[in-house]
């Protein structure tokens, strides 16, 4: 889940980056897979004809069938177990009981579990059904760059390692990257330093990465301008030229020679 930095208070004392117990890390790690479990489920499941408000009951319902809550219900007064956002809408959409989801739709699912004192968080964009090429290329692209991001990563590391991995693919396939929000830290909080920046930008630290570090790792693609707006729910990003949007995201822990996806839904 990504949160505009202007929605949130600005802090006296910027937080330091917390490192992660090797039993922390194991909770984590099951936090995680609890959201990716649920990921898996809904892109499974998704049909033309749901409502996005289908997929937000089962979501709520699996993550505690499975003994965590959701981490996004309630959060900052959010309404729902998962954001749902569809086709131009970029982040952030709350789940609609009239919101039918149709074929051609790029579907992006983010949700996150807390489980024992721990989030994982986490999201995919879906194609429903048969899709356009562009809608195709677009998701391909998104998809693939939060992987050239994560490639990045490793103990000594920097964030800009991997913002720029990632902006650098992004734009050598013709699309843009939102700068509008940006990943972060998570762990006991939904959202940790260090802000995790999907661009080149010298406005935030350039935070060397150390093993034991939790990144949820998300870049945000827009088939056009990279310029979003809020609408009058005061959650849903849009993009402002009604453009495709795609966004994938992962819970990653910083290792001394990599890393690890702790919301890998493969290894389910």
């Amino acid at each position: 889940m990504n949160i505009l930095t202007n929605l949130l208070p600005t802090p006296k004392k910027r937080r330091t980056v917390e490192i992660k117990s090797e039993h922390e890390i194991e909770t984590m790690r099951q936090a995680s897979r609890i959201v990716a479990t649920v990921l898996k489920e809904i892109s499974e499941l998704v049909r033309p004809g749901m409502t996005t408000w289908d997929l937000d009951v089962h979501a709520e319902k699996r993550i505690r069938e499975m003994g965590a809550t959701p981490s996004f219900k309630g959060y900052h007064g959010f309404p729902a177990s998962i954001c749902s956002s569809i086709n131009h809408e970029v982040v952030h959409g709350i789940p609609n009981k009239k919101k039918t989801i149709r074929t051609g739709d790029v579907l992006k699912v983010d949700t996150g579990a807390f489980y024992e004192g721990f989030h994982g968080d986490s999201c995919v964009t879906i194609a429903v059904g048969e899709v356009s090429p562009d809608a195709a290329k677009l998701i391909h692209v998104a998809e693939q760059a939060l992987y050239k991001g994560i490639e990045q990563v490793r103990a000594g590391a920097f964030l800009l390692d991997l913002a720029g991995a990632i902006q650098d693919y992004v734009e050598s396939n013709g699309c843009k990257v939102v700068e509008d929000f940006t990943g972060h830290g998570v762990g006991r909080n939904l959202h940790e330093e260090p802000s995790v920046f999907n661009f080149r930008t010298y406005q935030m630290p350039n935070v060397k990465l150390k093993a034991g570090m939790t990144l949820a790792i998300e870049p945000i693609v827009n088939a056009g301008s990279k310029n979003t707006r809020i609408l009058p729910d005061r959650w849903t990003a849009v993009t402002v030229d009604r453009s495709l949007s795609a966004q994938f995201e992962h819970t990653v822990l910083v290792t001394e020679t990599g890393y690890e996806i702790l919301t890998d839904r493969t290894k389910l």
